[in-house]
């Protein structure tokens, strides 16, 4: 029986040019999709009539380790989750945490005012207020029956 090796780091990479191509093709905002999606983080979002609030799981990190930009349309956030070595003698350590860089663009529904978002960062959820832009807040859509 003969053993091949299967090298599949060139189908991943196709794989994601295809997603992205995808996205930028329908007219979203570019998604960062990593190796290791494990290592991006989770994100919830409620939009209202006023804001849009967007709630991201962040464990393990201080709010001095990211970086958040809001452009009108999309949120941008980056960090670093730094390795914590230690040394032991004898013995073996596993670790499933996930150390390393990460990057996540969140493209928005509509346009909010970039100028004054809100942040709370606590217990590693940072919650974000992004309020519409008054042209969004009142944007109603006449149909037309006849």
């Amino acid at each position: 029986m003969t053993l091949i090796r299967l090298n599949t780091s060139n189908q991943i990479d196709t794989v994601q040019d295809l997603i992205n191509s995808l996205f930028q093709d329908t007219g979203l905002a570019s998604v960062l999709l990593d190796r290791d999606l494990s290592n991006v983080p989770a994100a919830e979002i409620q939009e209202t009539e006023d804001a849009i609030h967007l709630k991201l799981e962040l464990p393990g990190l201080e709010a001095k380790d990211l970086d958040v930009e809001v452009t009108e349309n999309a949120v941008h956030i980056s960090g670093e989750r730094k390795s914590e070595t230690k040394t032991e003698e004898k013995g073996v350590t596993r670790s499933e945490f996930n150390y390393g860089k990460f990057k996540r663009v969140i493209p928005l529904s509509v346009r909010v005012q970039n100028t004054k978002v809100t942040a709370d960062y606590k217990n590693g959820i940072l919650n974000l207020i992004l309020p519409k832009t008054e042209q969004e807040k009142n944007k109603v859509v006449k149909v037309n029956l006849e």
